[in-house]
């Protein structure tokens, strides 16, 4: 239980910080953060949590970076389910919170994004559902590809956690005027279910292209990094 509780609050953390960012910080007149600021809060939620829990329950914080280790042998299948309900509480929770807060302001609407995900009409810049099915695959590839290499055995020890969280801020720099970026199907999940129209519509892309894109990246690695899995 206390590997579960510790993604809970990890991917709790996650969601807050980043999109926390995003809600709270990013559009201030003059003084707002923006993309790079975002990008950079995601990316450091990543790292913080990692020197705090990696070594409880090895700092997932995202159901589809669970299911791309196990497909490339570094975790258990038993773990699954229990990490991802974890991780999805983490991230719903973390999504209350952050409507409590960004509620207390005159003129505050979750119907009007609330750092959801979304493509078409909803994606920051228009970019098509193809475009968005397509980035959100190869960045999540990438991710785990990133996640698994900078974790192996082989590595230098002790910088997983600043490679990780600097790919992912990366990938946020890429990808926030496509889909906001997801990568994460719990962060894209924590904040639909406040937004309640759209961004819960949409959410099954959300789910399905950062799967397809972990699964890829493990079978990339294990392919180049020569390992079996157990």
């Amino acid at each position: 239980m206390k590997k579960y509780g510790a993604e809970l609050f990890g991917t709790f953390w996650l969601v807050l910080g980043g999109c926390g960012s995003a809600v709270l910080a990013a559009g201030v007149p003059n003084v707002g953060i923006g993309y790079l600021g975002v990008s950079l809060a995601f990316g450091l939620t990543v790292v913080t949590m990692a020197y705090a829990i990696g070594h409880i329950s090895g700092c997932h914080l995202n159901p589809a970076v669970s299911i791309g280790l196990w497909a490339g042998g570094r975790f258990p299948a038993k773990d699954l389910l229990p990490y991802i309900v974890a991780q999805v509480l983490g991230a719903v929770a973390a999504g209350g919170v952050l409507y409590l807060i960004a509620s207390g302001t005159a003129g505050f609407d979750a119907a009007a994004g609330f750092a959801s995900n979304g493509f078409a009409e909803h994606s920051p810049q228009g970019y098509s559902m193809g475009a968005a099915l397509i980035c959100e695959v190869v960045m999540t590839m990438m991710f785990l590809l990133v996640i698994m290499g900078a974790t192996d055995k082989r590595a230098p020890q002790g910088f997983a956690p600043l490679a990780i969280g600097l790919a992912l801020t990366l990938i946020h720099l890429i990808s926030i005027p496509v889909t906001n970026t997801s990568v994460n199907p719990a962060r894209s999940t924590g904040v639909a279910v406040f937004q309640g129209t759209w961004a819960l519509e949409q959410l099954w892309l959300f789910w399905l292209a950062p799967i397809v894109g972990a699964v890829a990246g493990a079978v990339v690695y294990r392919f180049i990094g020569g390992q079996k899995a157990r």
